[in-house]
């Protein structure tokens, strides 16, 4: 599975007018401690984003996992070509041709702006145009209702709810919501999301 998953997970650079996904690496992870700074984004309780402390550890993780073939990390740029977060395909499974869109988090400056649009929709393109995924998942904290909503304006349906699904680092239970876009919805959805990046939309 593993050598299947790492053939259908290549690394891949995603570049649209606002925003640059590129393979994440080593070299990225200053530019990481000042995204995360702004904001103090590892307080956030019902997220999990490493701290200065423990990022360069994150990053070796993620690129671990891909090099396993079990994800596929990206650096977030900004339209000015500033690293501004992250994000990853994640879980994925090549021969159910299933993955999720997960692990995001963005300096506090950009949160809530048109450039997490478009970012989803290159993620999604490539999934389901390129990968020719038949589902993307999208998955999150119960409790995190701006996550939640986020995700259901891509055009992605709630599934359920996974209930004391993970163990979080403070010890509490997190009961995971579980959202999904199928390959006979995408049209739909791309039609949606370019029509929001052409307004300069949020998601």
């Amino acid at each position: 599975m593993a050598d299947e998953n790492t053939q259908w997970l290549q690394p891949v650079t995603l570049a649209g007018e606002h925003v640059r996904l590129e393979p994440l690496d080593q070299a990225h992870v200053p530019a990481l401690i000042a995204a995360a700074s702004d904001g103090e984004l590892w307080r956030l309780w019902c997220a999990h984003v490493p701290s200065p402390q423990t990022i360069a550890t994150w990053v070796a993780t993620a690129c671990a996992d891909r090099d396993a073939g079990l994800a596929l990390p990206f650096v977030v740029r900004d339209g000015n070509g500033e690293v501004v977060g992250c994000t990853r395909y994640c879980h994925a499974d090549a021969g159910n041709r299933r993955l999720e869109i997960g692990y995001t988090w963005y300096a506090a400056r950009v949160q809530r702006s048109g450039l997490n649009t478009q970012a989803k929709w290159l993620l999604l393109r490539h999934a389901f145009e390129s990968l020719h995924s038949i589902a993307v998942e999208f998955r999150t904290h119960w409790l995190n209702h701006r996550s939640r909503a986020a995700i259901a304006r891509l055009g992605a349906k709630q599934d359920g709810v996974l209930r004391n699904h993970r163990i979080m680092p403070d010890g509490s239970y997190r009961d995971t919501v579980v959202f999904s876009i199928i390959a006979s919805e995408w049209p739909g959805v791309d039609r949606h999301l370019r029509f929001l990046i052409e307004r300069g939309g949020r998601s």
